[in-house]
């Protein structure tokens, strides 16, 4: 019997608030344990609750992108657990009317788009961090109480890879709406994986295992060659919800909806499509540089003013030379000195041969680390292109009365010793020729002798 996977994922997000979700105590990372607390986010008796709206105004922004239905009613609920990450036994969540309602993500599968369907998008207070050492645990309330928006997925893949598509798409566009940096290693971005097997063509769901807090997109343990079961997942009425008393629910207005709805970005997708169509690059070049925002915005403002040929030499230099830079050095393009300006300017002086291939590879490294102006620096360092041909022919005649061996060599049917001639006009004119030209010259003074 063939049997298949039916998978269903809850995608925790941090929101990108200054504050936490219930209280004022800033959210900051790297601080010494339980300093960024106060009696709400600790739990004291007594202690009420106010909620964020900029949280509020993220998760209403998120479901707009992902196209869920926005709420006009949503309440905040008491899920009650006892747990040490939780110091009132309790978490704020919503439960029985959530922000968003519906929606969906495309992704593409061998068979061809695909669309994983969107249960509900739910707002809720993150729990504090456990920490475990040789012979005790220790409970950081620094986390507690961040604003956390839960993303939950109707169980329409079918695979690991269907997952993976799934959750790249979803940290795209919330990347791309200001929601969340969705750092898996800081965990912004972790999930509740729910699989359940059924033999191939049955609509009943199979028994359901859930692998708890994934904060990568593969998890294996590769020693044991297994996943391990840690406890047995709660159901809802395990819960004990009932409404929030000291949260008023969230009314939201069709007008105030529609003002968050047009802060919307341009969706990763449509962006992709735009680029190819417009700057004339390939699909897959497209594809990498949209999958981070701030590439695509540092390309699209350095190919401003250029046309598609242009272009598409920008696109190359950035997609070979600019990535392996970013790879080296560990740092985001927003994080070098290079600007859109600078990279437009070296692609503009080597299109009309101001500078030639060498003398543009030397460059970039440099504007790169240390920025300035392209065009200032060829000027200073007498970096220009040697095109004059008669300066050119000079020293092609030079190099070939100084090397009688290859002229024979070339004489003999050697071809490639042409390009020995080559390499020492490029010295003698110290890397400023035009690679081109010499090319031309040498073969026609070499094939005249």
């Amino acid at each position: 019997m063939e049997f298949e996977n039916t998978i269903g994922l809850e995608t925790h997000v941090q929101l990108k608030t200054r504050t936490k979700m219930f209280c004022g105590c800033l959210l900051k990372t790297g601080c010494e344990p339980n300093t960024n607390v106060c009696p709400v986010c600790l739990g004291y008796p007594g202690a009420l609750p106010v909620a964020n709206k900029e949280a509020i105004r993220l998760t209403v922004m998120s479901g707009l992108m992902l196209g869920c239905e926005i709420n006009r009613h949503a309440t905040f609920d008491r899920k009650n657990y006892f747990y040490p990450d939780m110091a009132k036994d309790y978490q704020i969540s919503e439960n029985g009317n959530p922000l968003c309602l519906g929606g969906g993500v495309t992704i593409e599968t061998p068979n061809g788009p695909k669309t994983i369907r969107i249960n509900h998008i739910h707002l809720e207070e993150d729990a504090a961090k456990i920490n475990h050492y040789a012979q005790t645990s220790g409970v950081d309330f620094n986390r507690g109480g961040t604003p956390l928006m839960e993303i939950v997925s109707e169980p329409d893949m079918a695979s690991a890879d269907e997952a993976i598509a799934y959750l790249t798409a979803l940290k795209e566009m919330l990347v791309y709406a200001g929601v969340s940096d969705c750092n898996l290693e800081e965990g912004n971005m972790r999930s509740d994986v729910n699989i359940s097997i059924r033999p191939v063509g049955e609509t009943k769901l199979g028994t359901k295992v859930e692998i708890k807090n994934m904060n990568s997109f593969r998890r294996w343990d590769g020693e044991a060659l297994e996943t391990a079961s840690m406890r047995t997942k709660e159901n809802a009425h395990d819960y004990r919800y009932f409404p929030e008393p000291d949260l008023v629910p969230v009314a939201l207005s069709d007008e105030q909806i529609e003002e968050w709805r047009k802060l919307l970005p341009e969706k990763p997708e449509a962006r992709r499509a735009r680029m190819i169509e417009e700057y004339g690059i390939a699909e897959y070049d497209a594809g990498v540089l949209s999958q981070a925002k701030a590439n695509a915005d540092f390309f699209e403002a350095a190919a401003k003013g250029l046309d598609k040929k242009g272009a598409k030499q920008l696109c190359n230099l950035y997609m070979s030379d600019v990535m392996a830079l970013l790879n080296e050095s560990g740092k985001s393009i927003g994080e070098c000195a290079l600007t859109p300006a600078a990279l437009r300017s070296l692609v503009t002086m080597a299109a009309k041969g101001t500078i030639n291939g060498p003398t543009l590879k030397e460059l970039l490294p440099e504007v790169f680390e240390k920025g300035g102006d392209p065009e200032a620096i060829v000027k200073e360092r007498g970096l220009g292109a040697v095109s004059d041909t008669a300066a050119l022919e000079a020293f092609v005649d030079q190099a070939i009365a100084a090397n009688p061996g290859p002229v024979a060599d070339f004489k003999a049917g050697k071809k490639a010793a042409a390009g020995f001639f080559v390499g020492q006009v490029m010295k003698l004119s110290k890397g400023k020729a035009d690679p081109k030209i010499v090319g031309q010259l040498v073969a026609r003074k070499l094939a005249a002798l």
